[in-house]
């Protein structure tokens, strides 16, 4: 039996999700589509794909039919919304799965440690450039015995980035930055996002330095290709895009990074590109397809491990 679901958000997220879940889940079973703009080609998609609707917002969904047996509430709105959202759905049961940088729950990143956190009521799906690159800085970190520093750099197409993601760019790259530390297991973490105005659109590129105790480079190597083969699981177009680069930096010769602290040790350089499946989005967009694809991955392990009869 698939788990009923809801989205709330109807814009290009919310819609991407939708598509997914229709599309490709074998556990889940969209039973209502959230909005509050009438107009918005989301709910108009939703109602010419079977799904119920509405553009009254959370108050409307409470009174559709099928607000009681739905299991798992997608949040793909705003930071600040998905704060009156939360608190709506607190003491109704529901899983909250959060696509905001709101961060009411815990961090979750599939691949790294949703096991962790089986028995969580809102889980935070950090952002973007954090599904694409916490799993590299762990994958450092389960080899080296301490990464000191992890710093991103996520470079999206400016086309990509809707009112949504430029309302929250601030919340963006602190939440991102938490997420490296928290998840990530880097003792310090730092993000940078960058909107590409490139023509034609250019494909999500992520960069990933890691600074660590000195580890054996062959194992780091293995360890960030076996993530990336685990992300793909979810992502298909998530891949490096040359082999990971290091450097040994001495303890004559330390880095300094001003208010982080002086290291010496191993860089790690790993270069990704995470191109989107065109569901609903362009190929390019695929900084907002690994964020569907991770919050789709995360409800469908729970609707396989908890049953949600």
């Amino acid at each position: 039996m698939k788990v009923p679901v809801a989205i709330i958000g109807s814009g290009n997220i919310g819609t991407d999700l939708m598509i997914k879940i229709l599309k490709l889940s074998e556990n889940l079973e969209l039973a209502a589509m959230v909005g509050i703009d009438p107009a918005s080609d989301g709910l108009a998609r939703a109602r010419s794909l079977g799904v119920a609707a509405t553009s009254d917002g959370i108050e409307g969904f409470a009174r559709m039919p099928g607000f009681t047996r739905t299991r798992i509430v997608f949040d793909a709105t705003s930071a600040a919304a998905h704060l009156k959202h939360d608190a709506f759905l607190k003491d109704t049961g529901k899983l909250v799965i959060d696509l905001t940088p709101a961060a009411i729950g815990p961090y979750v990143v599939p691949v790294v440690n949703l096991d962790q956190h089986a028995g969580a009521r809102n889980l935070n799906m950090v952002t973007c450039g954090g599904q694409a690159t916490i799993p590299m800085v762990a994958a450092v970190a389960r080899v080296a015995n301490k990464v000191h520093y992890g710093e991103i750099v996520a470079s999206i197409a400016s086309k990509s980035a809707g009112p949504g993601t430029r309302a929250n760019i601030d919340e963006f790259t602190e939440t991102t930055a938490r997420g490296i530390e928290r998840v990530g297991g880097a003792a310090k973490g730092k993000a940078i996002i960058i909107l590409n105005p490139a023509e034609p659109p250019l494909i999500m590129r992520d960069t990933v330095f890691c600074l660590s105790e000195d580890a054996p480079e062959e194992r780091i190597a293995e360890s960030v290709a076996a993530m990336v083969a685990q992300v793909k699981r979810y992502v298909p177009g998530y891949r490096l895009k040359q082999a990971v680069q290091f450097e040994r930096i001495p303890a004559s010769s330390p880095v300094h990074l001003p208010g982080v602290g002086t290291f010496s040790g191993l860089k790690t350089s790993i270069f990704l590109e995470v191109e989107g499946a065109g569901d609903y989005l362009p190929v390019y967009a695929g900084n907002l397809d690994i964020m569907t694809s991770a919050a789709k991955a995360t409800a469908e392990w729970f609707a396989q491990k908890k049953g949600f009869a």
